[in-house]
């Protein structure tokens, strides 16, 4: 008896190996995801400005570190003790000026960077609702809880979404015409939108997006939304919010991520890499016994024998 509806397994190429290189932006979900392959001891980078709800506020950020822009005084404000960017996460916001515009432009070099070296690119779209800051006809990234009444709330058109992605495409692949680039929709709801805006949202973000990737090669579709929806449609993968997927669902995520997308070498280091990452974390009911010190020893080795052959892989 089947339980369960299945998402098929197609697997692609070019497959991701220890020697690859894996940047993620997008939603707190390509955070899950990212957190993954940082587990696993990946090269890995993720949300260098934190985490980009929309396609717009993922393409500005894409645009300001691929022209070598770079952010002033005029593109910070200061609100509720805290200086702020409409670009990015409030995770950047400091309570120093020049902190914060120092934070957003190494994260600007450093993206740029990481753009030309990388082997996949992972994009997580949340949302297709954006905020428009009706002072300056500006769609952010954040509103920093500033009144709502400041905003004008839009739905982004699946043409509108499109364009926007195909200009993320194109920023990408101007510095780096290679590269894998990997669009999902995540699977966390977005209640507070309502039911049925939050399905609205959802289904221009599909739309568009296969659009887009029926149109270009090196780009792939990674079904995280149907995987949640349709295989795990039970309120168990569920976190206590009923809203985000819980640790198991994700992990159900990444063992699809991982059929369709890693190679078997790099499958078998991951085994290691797990077994060393549960030796860390044990806990013992006697740290001085003996038996808990070769133990330890035992484990340093391994340690030892995988950073030889992987010297960027730190535990």
């Amino acid at each position: 008896m089947k339980l369960q509806t299945k998402i098929p397994i197609l697997p692609k190429q070019p497959k991701i190996g220890y020697a690859s290189e894996v940047l993620l932006f997008g939603s707190c979900f390509a955070e899950n995801i990212g957190d993954k392959f940082e587990y696993f001891k990946f090269k890995n980078a993720i949300n260098p400005i934190g985490i980009l709800f929309h396609p717009k506020a993922i393409e500005n950020f894409l645009w300001m570190s691929t022209q070598g822009e770079q952010y002033t005084p005029a593109d910070v404000f200061f609100h509720n003790e805290q200086w702020h960017c409409f670009d990015a996460h409030s995770s950047m916001s400091n309570t120093d000026q020049n902190e914060l515009l120092a934070d957003l432009n190494d994260a600007l070099f450093f993206t740029n960077a990481k753009i030309k070296t990388s082997t996949h690119i992972f994009i997580t779209l949340g949302t297709s609702w954006v905020y428009r800051l009706k002072a300056l006809d500006l769609i952010v990234a954040n509103c920093h809880k500033i009144p709502q009444k400041e905003f004008q709330k839009e739905l982004l058109s699946i043409d509108e979404i499109s364009q926007s992605l195909q200009n993320s495409l194109y920023l990408i692949r101007a510095i780096n015409p290679d590269v894998q680039v990997v669009f999902t929709v995540s699977p966390v709801r977005h209640i507070k939108d309502g039911y049925i805006e939050n399905n609205r949202s959802k289904s221009h973000l599909l739309a568009s997006i296969h659009q887009v990737v029926d149109d270009n090669e090196y780009t792939s579709y990674l079904p995280s939304y149907e995987i949640v929806m349709d295989e795990l449609r039970d309120y168990r993968f569920y976190d206590l919010d009923m809203i985000h997927p819980n640790e198991l669902a994700i992990a159900c995520i990444w063992q699809y991520v991982s059929e369709t997308w890693i190679s078997e070498t790099a499958i078998d280091i991951m085994k290691r890499v797990e077994e060393i990452q549960k030796g860390l974390s044990h806990r013992p009911f006697n740290p001085n016994s003996e038996q808990y010190q070769t133990f330890l020893r035992r484990l340093e080795a391994k340690k030892q024998q995988l950073q030889a052959e992987y010297n960027f892989i730190v535990f």
